[in-house]
């Protein structure tokens, strides 16, 4: 009950427009993940801290913030890639298109703008392409969402508990 009150309330809004986050400073996502740890703590009861924060994470079966961010994200692109909706978001992203064929010509990667500063690189024109050129191609040829989001989960997971 713990469990579902804490996502319900809290997770919510870690999660609430998360996409913004990316390319945050570490300070910044700190602090999220601070949070995120506490929020774990509660819900197992585990008050002391002879248990790790990433165990709580991994047992609640939690992402930590960073690849919370990320997931989002590559749900975002996806849903753009097959669905082409919200129209405003899915005329910022292009699939890459080399002048001649490349053995990448068929791996569904996205096109990476240029940018120069800092601010420009936290754009979500920028941010989707790099996060989604760094999922696996077997999970970015997946037709369904359900069966996108179950793997994708997996692969961040493997990632960040490994």
């Amino acid at each position: 009950m713990a469990k579902s009150i804490g996502t319900s309330l809290v997770t919510s809004r870690l999660d609430y427009c998360n996409s913004l986050l990316y390319g945050c400073s570490k300070s910044n996502i700190g602090k999220l993940q601070r949070l995120q740890n506490s929020l774990a703590r509660v819900v197992t009861s585990s008050y002391t801290f002879n248990t790790p924060s990433s165990q709580l994470l991994h047992e609640l079966h939690w992402l930590p913030i960073k690849h919370r961010i990320d997931f989002k994200i590559a749900l975002l692109t996806f849903k753009l890639l097959t669905r082409q909706q919200p129209s405003y978001l899915s005329n910022t992203i292009t699939l890459y298109n080399p002048p001649r064929v490349l053995r990448s010509s068929n791996q569904l990667k996205l096109d990476s703008p240029s940018v120069s500063t800092a601010f420009g690189a936290r754009a979500f024109s920028v941010a989707s392409p790099s996060v989604w050129n760094s999922i696996p191609l077997h999970i970015r040829l997946f037709p369904s969402q359900s069966s996108f989001k179950q793997h994708l989960k997996t692969f961040y997971f493997a990632q960040a508990f490994s």
